[in-house]
């Protein structure tokens, strides 16, 4: 089991649980969007897996390589282009305003993604340039490793921070 998988597990349902909470405020039959979300999470990992593939395609020595998520290897901007034009296609199909589910959508997608983002902290990634910040800036075995020594500006939790800000002027909205 790895870490990063169960925390970006986390933020789908925290995600989830909010546009299934407030999908009908949204004008969205929650049934109808099953089908949505369902197909829309399918190929958000698929996508996610093409781009992420398809940015070092000589990278891998077989198909299956290049299908084997075990190793690691997605990509968040092919998720989000998998999950948009993959939903917006069953909203069509299930008969969905599509304005009002990526309404739904976007704020539900900065829960998932602040969450998410605390993946990057246990993988120790997304980490930004040095700073002279001792109490702002972080250090891992990853950054020394790659960087050498000093402290890092801490990018994953910027983007994290800013998404639940996101989220709650949204709400406020």
């Amino acid at each position: 089991i790895y870490w990063y998988g169960i925390i970006l597990a986390a933020g789908l349902m925290g995600g989830l649980l909010f546009a299934f909470r407030y999908g009908p405020d949204f004008g969205i039959d929650t049934d109808r969007m099953v089908d949505v979300v369902v197909i829309g999470t399918v190929m958000a990992i698929v996508c996610a897996r093409i781009y992420y593939v398809a940015m070092a395609p000589f990278q891998y020595q077989s198909l299956w390589e290049m299908i084997d998520l075990r190793n690691g290897g997605i990509a968040i901007y092919g998720a989000v282009i998998g999950a948009f034009a993959c939903g917006a296609l069953m909203c069509r199909l299930r008969k969905i305003k599509i304005l009002d589910m990526f309404d739904l959508a976007a704020v539900a997608f900065l829960i998932g993604q602040g969450i998410g983002r605390w993946g990057n902290f246990v993988n120790q990634e997304a980490y930004g340039t040095f700073t002279n910040s001792s109490w702002w800036g972080m250090q891992s075995n990853r950054t020394v490793a790659e960087m050498g020594e000093g402290l890092v500006h801490p990018c994953f939790l910027y983007e994290s921070i800013w998404c639940f800000l996101g989220f709650i002027i949204m709400i406020i909205i």
